[in-house]
Parts: C-alpha cells; structure tokens; sequence
C-alpha cells in the first residue's frame, strides 16, 4: 500500500467521522503539518504515527503476504 493510499483511506475516514485536521492531529499526538503530509502523499510517517492515527479513527493497521501470481 503506497502512503497515498494510506493517506487517502486516513482523510476518508476522518471526513466520516466528521473530524478536523487540527482536531484529529491533536487527538493523535502528532503535529498537524505531519497530517497534512500525509493525507497528500507526502512524507514518509513511522508506524507509531500510523498507529496513533489509526487507533484515534478506529482503523486497524495489518501486514500481510503478498498472493503471488502463478
């Protein structure tokens, strides 16, 4: 998953839960410049970032293997 995409799943769910910028990135504990990156693509969060804003918006971060193609 690119951070684009995670980036783009982190606004959506923010704008269903009716939720500022400003105010998820102070519920989170991280600064709002660093929300902003990454709701654009940019930057390159750490996972505790990841999961701190997951854990604020009710979404679960997961690994898994790759399928591959035969």
């Amino acid at each position: 998953m690119s951070s684009s995409t995670i980036g783009e799943s982190i606004k959506q769910r923010r704008k269903e839960l009716k939720i500022t910028q400003p105010h998820l990135a102070e519920l989170a504990g991280v600064s709002t410049n660093t929300l902003y990156k990454l709701e654009r693509g940019q930057g390159n969060p750490s996972l505790e970032v990841l999961n701190k804003l997951a854990e604020v918006l009710g979404l679960e971060l997961k690994l898994e293997v790759k399928q591959l193609h035969q």
